[in-house]
């Protein structure tokens, strides 16, 4: 079998055709392209919600998109299993439709991030990392100004007590608490990060380490 993703696509969505050429170099197929105003999704194995500035993130990254009928979609099919995978705005998107918990906020040094940064894998138990093994350092880039996760001090705690984190940033760009970088919902099944693995897929981009995460993608969803 071959794995069946999806991609959605927002106002705004940057990241969706990177995201859609990653998933094709290990799915066996080209993902389905889902527009923003879609109300069904087709049978999925993986959801991909791209970077960019969904509307435009005029009110709050993500606020918008995650109110759009296919969210309400992807929400429910999160529910019954379905894994999603949130790179950047993507990210904001999980948070922002509860999906996932905490926030994204602005930057600690209030300028936009855009370069290669270390991450330290923390789980390699998930669909997402199996690739990986625990402690590996990955080079992936950043590219955000609003990607300081935060969240109150029960719920780091929760995270880090439930190994709920993913990804650690070794240099961290951003303030994210606890250096965090990415992390996992109750099952493991839905990821949201702020680098961008899509971009690092081969050498020619400057990193493959993220081409491991799309692998067990394929590998374990497929």
């Amino acid at each position: 079998m071959s794995l069946r993703a999806g991609v959605v696509v927002f106002p705004g969505s940057n990241c969706d055709r990177d995201g859609a050429v990653a998933l094709a170099m290990v799915a066996g197929r080209k993902p389905k392209m889902i527009w923003h105003q879609d109300t069904k999704l087709p049978p999925l194995d993986l959801i991909f919600l791209p970077g960019g500035f969904s509307y435009g993130d005029y009110l709050r990254c993500g606020a918008i998109a995650a109110h759009s009928p296919v969210m309400r979609e992807v929400v429910a099919a999160a529910k019954k299993g379905v894994a999603v995978l949130g790179v950047c705005n993507g990210f904001h998107l999980l948070t922002e439709s509860g999906l996932l918990p905490g926030a994204l906020i602005r930057n600690a040094g209030l300028k936009f991030v855009c370069r290669s940064v270390d991450l330290t894998v923390e789980r390699t138990d998930t669909p997402y990392a199996g690739r990986y093994t625990q402690g590996q350092s990955l080079s992936i880039p950043v590219a955000h100004g609003d990607g300081n996760y935060t969240a109150d001090a029960d719920t780091l705690a929760r995270l880090n007590d439930e190994g709920r984190v993913a990804f650690r940033y070794r240099d961290n760009p951003n303030g994210s608490a606890d250096n965090i970088a990415g992390i996992y919902n109750e099952t493991g099944r839905v990821l949201g990060m702020m680098p961008h693995p899509e971009r690092a897929v081969e050498p020619m981009l400057g990193s493959s380490d993220g081409l491991g995460l799309f692998q067990s993608i394929a590998e374990v969803l497929a």
